[in-house]
C-alpha cells in the first residue's frame, strides 16, 4: 500500500488540481434530485465531488490515501467557504459507523483488484437502508479507448476496471435505479480528457 499512496501523493503534489475542480457530472445531475443528507465520498482525492456536494447543503465525510490529496481538498472547501470532514488513511482505519450516512459516492474509486469488491460491501454497511450509492468509474472495455488516447486516463490493469456483472455482485440487494455501461466524453482537469468508457450505477440499499 505504500507505493500506491506514494503514486498518489505525487500526482497531487502539483499545484494544478489533477482532475479540475469541477465535479464529475454524473454525480452533479444525481446529487441535484436528492435531499441532502449525511453523505460519504470515497477514495476523494483532491475534494472536487465533496466540495460541491458541501455546496448543495450536504454533510461531508471524505477518505483517501493521500494527505497531499486531502491538503488540496481543504484548500478548494475554504475558497467555496464550505467544510468536509476528509480523513485520511485505509478504511477499515478510521472510524465510521454503520448505518451513518444517507448516501455514498464512488466516482473514479479504483481500488487495487483485490480489494475492492470486500471494500464495497464494507462501504454498504456504512449506508442507512433506503440510502443511496452514486457511482461512476472505468469500464473493462475501457482500455480499448486507453490504447486509442492515454489522455483519457485510467487503470492499466483489467482487473482493477469494473463490469456490470460485477457491480451486481457487490451491491446484491440493493434496488437498482440505473445500472449501465457507457461511452463518453471526459473532460476533468489534467487526466480524464477523451472518450472512454464508463460503468454508472445508481443503487437503493434495500
Amino acid at each position: 500500500m505504500g507505493e500506491w499512496t506514494d503514486i498518489w501523493n505525487e500526482r497531487f503534489r502539483a499545484p494544478e488540481y489533477a482532475y479540475g475542480e469541477e465535479p464529475n457530472e454524473y454525480l452533479r445531475e444525481k446529487l441535484e434530485g436528492l435531499k441532502p443528507g449525511k453523505i460519504l465520498f470515497a477514495a476523494e482525492g483532491e475534494g472536487r465531488n465533496a466540495v460541491y456536494a458541501a455546496r448543495l447543503g450536504w454533510e461531508v465525510s471524505a477518505f483517501d490515501i493521500s494527505e497531499e490529496g486531502r491538503q488540496k481538498a481543504v484548500k478548494l472547501a475554504e475558497k467555496n467557504k464550505v467544510t468536509i470532514d476528509y480523513k485520511v488513511g485505509r478504511l477499515d482505519e478510521l472510524s465510521f459507523s454503520k448505518d451513518e450516512f444517507d448516501a455514498i459516492a464512488l466516482i473514479y474509486a479504483h481500488f487495487p483488484a483485490k480489494i475492492k469488491s470486500a471494500l464495497h460491501r464494507s462501504l454498504t454497511n456504512l449506508l442507512k437502508t433506503g440510502g443511496i450509492v452514486l457511482f461512476e468509474a472505468f469500464s473493462k472495455n475501457h482500455l480499448e479507448y486507453v490504447k486509442k488516447d492515454p489522455n483519457v486516463g485510467g487503470p492499466k490493469e483489467i482487473d482493477m476496471l469494473f463490469s456490470i456483472d460485477e457491480i451486481r455482485s457487490d451491491f446484491a440487494g440493493f434496488e437498482i435505479l440505473e445500472l449501465n455501461e457507457s461511452v463518453i466524453e471526459l473532460k476533468e482537469g489534467l487526466f480524464h480528457n477523451g472518450t472512454g468508457s464508463v460503468i454508472r450505477f445508481m443503487g437503493m440499499k434495500n
